[in-house]
């Protein structure tokens, strides 16, 4: 090695990397030793055991309480766990039942507060865990949550043969590394945490792993080492074989120095005494007791750090990609300053001080029954296990990551109360009836899973090798690479129906999900996954694919569509209502492309939907998205039967003792179940049955088609020849199942109208008194009347400005908000200001919507439910489910219109007239939606650009009969989750109220979708009842001429008008 390599590159890379100046002091020591060719172990010949050390038994200074006001509890939180094959911080892994290490952290302050008042409290999260930790403390313990955080530094990886900072074009976060819990001391210093906490009285520290839940606040511990006068005291407890390959706590020969010797410290050679827990006794728990008038003092004598042993790590750039980069990450560890700190003393503490978990044994060991967790939230050692843990081997190959135990565990966790020592060697599955007694092993040295039957062992040794096989059940681990391209947004994935059909493509993002959601702490192996879709081609291949992943990633049971059929909305209530609650479902995929065209030249998706019944949030989609970019494998059960999807019922695979079920359910049972106790189905069947009134409802030979079949014809008792296109078709027909006035063309001919909406000779035709019409997954609509069409906007206000009418919102004491997407036009706003109603103005997308509803149940915040809300692109709904709903809208309607013709004997009033007094009251907002389908996306992407560079030269520009009051980007932030969506759409706002608005749209397959939205209100009593387009033909020609559409698209001539 070369002493004099450079350090300039790296200080670069730190500077620019925001490190601080005792970070970038601490690195560079830690890299000078490096250089000079420092291996950073410790010979066995420079050492000696520890003296005998004071036990916590024989502490005999009092408990003082005086103290707590001087002292800080500080938890390291900055690791990822990627050992165990986590990308989330570790502290986030559930340990017992549902809660996770923060949880039981977090439930452990709160109890010292509430014993002994306002007990300071710090995390050091790193770069890769702050935002996780935070955004989970924010929802469940909010009270915790103001001056908690302290930014552990980040260091660069460096390449394994020049030392020089490592590169990752690919992901360039992979360049940096936690800089090891030694970090501590720099970290205290940069963030200026140390002076701060000087500066307010406090002398002392407790540090501790947010892993190792054992480490709570201990009276009788502070006050000894406050008493001692000691600068630092390390907590020790005495090695058992469960400890043997951790560091220890030795005695320096030079000078009888107390210090840590860690495993990475270690020589090949030493490995042996190393490991000889009668010579070595102690090891360092990483609980630490530090005196910072005394940490600042050391700091200050080394020029702002503190100078710490090396520990080298080899690895790769990428942790997930073996084949990456070759690099080492240079750490130090905050138990090795027992050395620099001149009287630094330790103390032997009870076990149940410590209880961490560096490795899956340790996880099973602790969420079995051999550990409990007492009543200030402590795991401790269940008094069955007579004061000895049992010990815990599990084969490193088998059982290294969280995901591979988890598999081996999906029938519950084996009783280890009475166990003394369980090993495993191969894959062996276990069951919550597994008893282990005494010392138990079991083998399996074939290459497939073998099912330990559920019975008690007892001192026994058994081999599985020849065990039956799980057969159908056997999962296979296929061996795949990243594909280009697979983001998925809150619509799902979408991409051409051919691209799915590639090679591992669907696998991929599959498998990619259910990494994510495991990882998010989603338990797959009880409830039920939700699998179904809108009919488009390529779906019951897709279904059967998903099917298999499941199963072979430990999904116990899953429910599917008839027909593989299940509308969005359907999907949702499924999720959320759909019993019994051991058989709930915790997610569904949903194979949709909303209104795009289907078929084999056309356009697939795939979304997910969690167990709230809306789809993934954004953390989950990005953690999707970042799995796609890294997966080298998935499992899949090649040899599970295929389901019959024609047949409701239930297929039951059983093997080995496992048992698998697979059930076809109603496509519309609980959907409809669900909107008949929302409805007054009575008052609508009157309506239905006028003979006055006629309707027609258009499905387009999408998903909603058996929905409206049984609402309207076996409910209702309505005509088959009412129900348009009802039968689903995988192409639908060779139509676009988008429900506006231009694809929805044989339902707006039937009603009279062209498709601007205006009046049609129908030479004598009778004309339907109310039209409806549903796109592809069933999830948006379009309202007619006679030689009538009822603008999205005008629906949602008109629902929202009648909801006393529907039970589900009278029942609740009625509608308490609105919301809609800020291109829909501003008319629902009349009605909430009439009213007295929240509302919310969001961008589009259903899941701000969501964050809403669920403001109370997940967020702990305000309830605004009942909600209406809805978008400009006929999607409309309310909390009843987490996803927009067709067929509620349709109903919600005729719920209306049965309100307004409660008496049979009086003329019909009609969706026209309903909707011209809505607009006698609270005026007309007039409002049209250009859309520019299959333009060029960078071209339009750099229009957009443009128009938003152009934002303070356009505001108070007169442009036409108008003037732009304000030309501006959308920007939301999310009053229930505090997030911020920036570059919503550009936005041009008049001085009369008017708006011109464009987003770019991101639900196409292909290519790009341009809309530009056109909105003009109108008071004047004798202007209400203009055609659209005279009345907002000049503020359409002002909108063409702000975006230059022409210019950039080569086209001012929309494929669609609404």
């Amino acid at each position: 090695l070369n002493s004099n390599m450079s350090f300039d590159p790296i200080r670069a890379k730190m500077t620019a990397g925001g490190c601080s100046e005792s970070a970038i002091s601490a690195f560079e020591a830690t890299f000078s030793a490096l250089s000079s060719g420092a291996t950073g172990q410790i010979p066995e010949s420079t050492i000696g055991p520890s003296p005998e050390l004071l036990h916590y038994d024989d502490i005999t200074a009092a408990p003082d309480v005086s103290l707590l006001s001087k002292t800080v509890v500080l938890k390291l939180n900055g690791g990822l766990g990627t050992g165990m094959g986590l990308d989330k911080a570790k502290s986030l892994l559930k340990v017992k039942g549902e809660d996770t290490f923060l949880d039981l952290a977090a439930k452990q302050i709160m109890d010292m507060k509430t014993k002994y008042g306002d007990v300071k409290f710090m995390l050091m999260n790193s770069f890769s865990t702050s935002k996780d930790t935070m955004d989970y403390l924010e929802k469940r313990y909010p009270s915790l949550v103001d001056g908690l955080e302290m930014m552990q530094n980040k260091v660069p990886k460096l390449d394994a043969s020049t030392f020089e900072p490592a590169t990752c074009p690919t992901n360039p976060d992979n360049e940096w590394c936690p800089p090891g819990h030694g970090d501590l001391y720099a970290a205290l210093v940069g963030s200026g945490a140390l002076d701060s906490l000087l500066a307010k009285g406090i002398k002392y520290m407790s540090v501790s792993n947010s892993d190792n839940l054992g480490a709570t606040m201990d009276l009788s511990l502070l006050s000894h080492f406050a008493a001692t006068d000691a600068p630092f005291m390390m907590e020790c407890c005495v090695r058992t074989e469960n400890d043997k390959k951790g560091g220890h706590l030795a005695s320096r020969n030079s000078d009888s120095q107390l210090i840590l010797r860690e495993s990475a410290m270690c020589a090949e050679e030493d490995e042996k005494e190393f490991q000889n827990i009668q010579k070595y006794r102690y090891f360092n728990t990483n609980n630490l007791w530090i005196r910072l008038d005394k940490l600042k003092e050391i700091v200050s004598k080394f020029g702002g750090f503190i100078p710490l042993p090396m520990i080298k790590n080899k690895k790769t750039v990428d942790p997930k990609d073996d084949s990456s980069q070759k690099v080492i990450q240079l750490e130090t560890a905050m138990g090795a300053a027992i050395e620099v700190f001149r009287g630094a003393t330790a103390i032997v503490v009870p076990r149940t001080r410590f209880a961490p978990v560096k490795k899956c044994d340790d996880l099973l060991l602790l969420r079995s029954d051999a550990y409990i967790i007492t009543e200030d939230f402590r795991p401790v050692l269940n008094p069955e296990c007579g004061g000895t843990a049992p010990i815990i081997s599990l084969d490193k190959k088998k059982y290294k990551l969280v995901g591979q135990l988890e598999a081996c565990l999906r029938g519950g966790l084996p009783s280890l109360v009475k166990c003394s020592r369980l090993t495993i060697t191969g894959e062996v599955w276990m069951t919550r009836k597994c008893v282990f007694e005494g010392d138990v092993s079991f083998n399996n040295s074939s290459d497939e899973p073998k099912l330990l039957p559920g019975r008690p062992y007892a001192d026994t040794k058994v081999d599985l090798t020849a065990a039956p096989g799980l057969g159908p059940l056997k999962p296979s681990i296929v061996k795949t690479s990243p594909k280009e391209g697979q983001k998925p947004g809150t619509s799902g994935l979408r991409k051409k129906t051919k691209v799915f059909m590639e090679k591992d493509y669907l696998e991929n993002f599959v498998q990619s999900t259910f990494n994510s959601i495991v990882a998010a702490g989603t338990d797959i192996s009880t409830g039920t996954l939700l699998i179904g879709g809108d009919g488009r081609y390529f779906n019951p291949e897709a279904i059967q694919t998903i099917v298999k992943m499941a199963i072979a990633n430990g999904v116990g049971r899953v429910w599917i569509g008839e027909n593989g059929l299940l509308s969005t909305p359907a999907v949702s209530a499924i999720i959320r209502e759909q019993g019994p609650t051991w058989k709930k479902a915790f997610g569904a995929f949903i194979l949709t492309a909303s209104h795009n065209p289907g078929g084999p030249d056309e356009d697939f998706g795939i979304k997910y939907n969690c167990e709230n019944g809306g789809p993934a949030q954004e953390f989950l989609t990005n953690a999707m998205f970042d799995n796609t970019k890294t997966i080298t494998q998935y499992a899949i059960c090649k040899n599970f039967p295929t389901i019959d999807l024609s047949k409701v019922g239930a297929t039951r695979v059983e093997k080995a003792g496992l048992e698998v079920n697979v059930e076809v359910v109603s496509t519309a049972a609980t959907h409809l179940a669900l909107l008949e106790s929302i409805f007054d189905f009575p008052a609508i069947q009157n309506l239905l049955d006028r003979p006055d009134f006629s309707m027609v409802y258009d499905s387009m030979h999408g998903v909603n088609g058996p929905y409206a079949r049984e609402v309207f014809c076996k409910r209702f008792g309505l005509s088959e020849e009412t129900m348009m296109n009802s039968i689903p078709k995988d192409d639908f027909n060779g139509g676009h199942a988008d429900p506006n006035l231009t694809y929805a063309k044989e339902l707006v001919a039937v009603c009279g109208l062209n498709k601007q909406g205006l009046k049609i000779d129908m030479a004598g035709k009778k004309v339907p008194d109310f039209g409806a019409a549903a796109d592809g997954d069933g999830d948006r609509n379009m309202i007619l009347g006679n030689q009538f069409f009822v603008t999205p906007s005008d629906s949602l206000a008109i629902i929202a400005a009648n909801a006393n009418k529907i039970p589900f919102f009278s029942a609740q004491g009625g509608l308490k908000s609105v919301a809609r997407s800020m291109p829909t036009s501003g008319a629902v706003d009349l009605v909430a200001k009439d009213l007295n109603l929240s509302l919310f103005e969001t961008p589009t997308g259903w899941k701000f919507f969501g964050n809403l509803m669920d403001s109370k149940d997940l967020f702990g915040g305000k309830d605004y439910t009942p909600l209406i809300c809805g978008e400009e692109s006929f999607g409309t709904g309310s909390n009843h489910i987490r996803e927009k709903d067709g067929i509620w809208a349709v109903l919600a309607w005729l719920n209306i219109l049965a309100a307004h013709n409660a008496k049979p004997n009086k003329p019909l009033v009609s969706v026209e007239d309903i909707v011209k007094a809505h607009w006698k009251k609270y005026g007309r907002n007039y409002y049209v939606r250009y859309d520019f389908e299959g333009v060029d996306k960078v071209a339009a992407t750099a229009m957009m650009a443009k128009m938003g560079e152009m934002r303070e030269a356009n505001t108070g520009k007169a442009v036409g009969a108008f003037t732009i009051a304000t030309a501006d980007i959308f920007e939301y932030n999310d009053p229930v989750d505090g997030s911020v969506s920036k570059n919503q759409g550009v936005r041009f706002l008049m001085a009369d109220g008017s708006r011109v608005i464009f987003r770019l749209s991101g639900t196409a397959g292909s290519g790009a979708t341009v809309r530009m939205y056109i909105e003009k209100y109108e008071a004047d009593k004798e202007k209400l009842h203009m055609n659209v387009l005279d009345a907002v033909g000049d503020l359409i020609a002002v909108g063409l001429s702000l975006c230059d559409i022409k210019t950039f698209c080569g086209t001012e001539t929309p494929t669609v008008i609404t």
